[in-house]
């Protein structure tokens, strides 16, 4: 869709964040297979048969397109689930709709996760748990079947049809994904740090300290000033592109502040989850705001989004909404319009994600028709229009 401080937020009861019940149902895993197959969704064991197998590394971690240390809490939940393996002699498998955990394993793991989340003492603490859970899952259920920078199953790889290009040295892109976006074929998020690099646009997950904490120090560098969320804020008044970066002189394009040591960089936050999803992420970004700021008014542009390319295949809940890499698109196009801004290169950074989400949208497509399923969205009932 269009989603400070040198401390963790593990288990800290001072931490105003906003943490709604998110294992009020059942947390699902990712769709897909572990073994590659075009005949559905049969289900597929994760042949993990050793601790050491079993383990994440770093390197495997950073490799889906992250920079940062592997999780400590997503270490943790591996291990319990290869500690649950050989307790209950029973392999770990994914299959089905929406490629869950599946057989026996699923059973016992669904009861041990269930009684782990009620005995935890807090919202921040369920809230790092459910997430952990969520990521530690779909990294084993994709092993051997995504490829680790798009995404997408091996033999749909879109890597090679990629073509790079280099953001604005002044601008930066974070993608604040909802965990169950985490690994998700058709995710646009991704496509950012596929094109601009991972300093450029920096994956950040919901419910992972290690992750909020790397993001919030840096917005905490730049200054609130510096820092906006592209996200339709309707309890406040929006701003457009043109009213925040439309003055001449620009404010933005002056100097690094010395004085306050902030460092200049424009911060762009992108919400990255399902329209639901993206209320509680945006909630906590208010509830950190404040603790750092002292203020939830948290600063959001509106843009004008045309139809996202993937609305095809991943319904909005109308035809003005965008998804993620739509969002960074509208942003990068209308910035390039602003005479202070358009010698940056924002029109070809532009084309280049475009360019990137038309080849994603054509790999799933070509996937959807190989595997006989439909290629065109529900047409959702509209009352009142004719």
């Amino acid at each position: 869709m269009a989603s400070p401080r040198a401390f963790t937020f593990k288990c800290s009861p001072t931490l105003a964040f906003s943490t709604k019940t998110l294992m009020d149902s059942k947390p699902r895993t990712l769709r897909s297979p572990f073994s590659c197959s075009t005949s559905g969704s049969p289900q597929r064991e994760a042949r993990l048969s050793d601790a050491v197998e079993g383990a994440i590394t770093l390197q495997e971690w950073q490799g889906w397109g992250t920079t940062s240390p592997l999780p400590a809490m997503v270490a943790k939940v591996v291990e319990d689930l290869k500690a649950l393996e050989k307790d209950i002699d029973a392999q770990m498998s994914f299959g089905g709709s929406g490629g869950k955990l599946q057989g026996d394993f699923k059973v016992q793991e669904d009861k041990k996760h269930r009684k782990t989340y009620q005995a935890l003492g807090d919202s921040e603490q369920k809230l790092q748990f459910f997430a952990a859970r969520q990521i530690a899952c779909r990294l084993l259920g994709s092993r051997g079947y995504l490829c680790q920078k798009c995404w997408l199953p091996l033999e749909d790889c879109m890597c090679s049809n990629v073509t790079q290009s280099t953001l604005w040295h002044r601008m930066r892109f974070w993608l604040y994904m909802h965990p169950k976006d985490f690994l998700r074929q058709n995710n646009t998020g991704k496509l950012l740090w596929q094109v601009f690099g991972t300093e450029a646009a920096t994956l950040c997950l919901f419910g992972i300290s290690e992750h909020e904490e790397i993001m919030w120090n840096a917005l905490k560098l730049a200054g609130k000033n510096n820092v906006w969320c592209l996200y339709p804020n309707k309890n406040a008044a929006l701003k457009s592109v043109e009213d925040v970066f439309g003055q001449e002189p620009s404010p933005y394009l002056e100097c690094t502040d010395t004085k306050t040591n902030e460092d200049g960089t424009l911060n762009f936050i992108l919400i990255d989850g399902t329209w639901n999803n993206s209320v509680s992420i945006f909630s906590r970004l208010k509830d950190q705001a404040t603790s750092v700021w002292g203020d939830a008014d948290f600063p959001c542009i509106s843009l004008a989004t045309g139809v996202s390319a993937m609305h095809k295949l991943r319904p909005q809940p109308s035809w003005d909404r965008t998804c993620t890499a739509g969002a960074a698109i509208a942003l990068l196009s209308e910035l390039q319009l602003l005479p202070e801004f358009s010698s940056f290169g924002f029109d070809k950074q532009a084309e280049a994600l475009e360019n990137t989400l038309v080849i994603l949208l054509e790999a799933l497509t070509t996937r959807r028709v190989r595997m006989g399923r439909s290629i065109t969205r529900k047409v959702r009932h509209m009352s009142g229009i004719c």
